[in-house]
């Protein structure tokens, strides 16, 4: 019987013109080409693997990073926000004190009643809704800001306090003789020397002496709005000074045309003048 050849046979031919030339054969085992087979196909799936294990990583990586750079994005935002809600909300109690200021009414105090609500449900978006309560905010600190400007230059605040003796329109002659005249402002009589103040904010346009008046002071509040102080015995301030609302701008003294020691008040629009109680509705204490 026979024995079985396991070998594995290969021939190599070497293309030559020597005709003594001879066929090399050589032979391998197939349990080595098997082995050989087996271990290129081992180390391909190891290496197969591993690219795999590496991709697979890498990919983790990134994700991870990514994770990590949003969580961090996000952490900023909302770090953003809070520093924006927080400054906001002290801008809205700055509009409170400011509005109290002006005189305009803010939105809070409004009503305290129960008001009816509803309409469509939107999604909310913290930045969405703290940008519009900043543009609302900017719009009520603009509405302030002009009432208070308003406020300032309009005299809102007597000059002294005293007893209010001649107003504003006719009235019979001081000094006698039975005749009428037309009084153009406010007379507030008063101890000599009494500190007078300015009604509004300013620039003081005269201060000197003037027929009538005797030593007075006139002030130019803008819009053709000015007021003037007369019979003072003295003068504090200079022309073209600016003049703030409750500075002192002289004392209660009897010059020029006057029967005793009073203040000649006047407000007066494009030159013409007008009753002061208009701005001045409480009187004088």
């Amino acid at each position: 019987m026979m024995a079985r050849d396991d070998r594995f046979y290969a021939f190599i031919v070497a293309h030559t013109s020597n005709p003594s030339s001879r066929i090399r054969r050589i032979s391998l085992h197939k349990r080595w080409v098997k082995a050989c087979v087996c271990a290129i196909s081992v180390l391909l799936g190891v290496a197969a693997y591993g690219i795999y294990g590496l991709t697979q990583q890498a990919v983790h990586l990134r994700v991870a990073y990514e994770n990590q750079r949003l969580r961090a994005e996000n952490e900023k935002q909302r770090q953003q926000l809070n520093s924006l809600n927080q400054r906001v909300e002290a801008v809205e109690t700055v509009s409170r004190r400011i509005a109290e200021m002006s005189g305009v009414q803010h939105e809070d105090q409004q009503s305290s009643t129960q008001r009816g609500a509803g309409g469509p449900e939107l999604p909310f978006d913290i930045a969405t809704t703290i940008e519009y309560r900043t543009k609302v905010i900017e719009r009520d600190l603009r509405t302030y800001e002009a009432a208070l400007h308003t406020r300032s230059v309009t005299p809102s605040i007597w000059p002294v306090s005293g007893e209010l003796t001649d107003g504003f329109g006719g009235r019979s002659n001081p000094f006698g003789g039975g005749s009428f005249e037309f009084h153009t402002g406010q007379d507030i009589a008063t101890i000599y020397g009494t500190p007078v103040m300015a009604a509004a904010n300013g620039k003081v346009v005269f201060s000197g002496w003037q027929n009538g008046y005797g030593q007075v002071v006139i002030i130019d509040h803008g819009g053709g709005l000015t007021t003037r102080y007369g019979h003072l015995s003295h003068i504090d301030v200079l022309e073209n000074q600016r003049i703030a609302r409750g500075d002192m701008l002289g004392r209660v003294g009897s010059t020029g045309r006057s029967t005793g020691p009073h203040l000649h008040y006047e407000v007066r629009i494009n030159d013409e003048p007008v009753n002061p109680k208009q701005y001045l509705p409480h009187g004088v204490d």
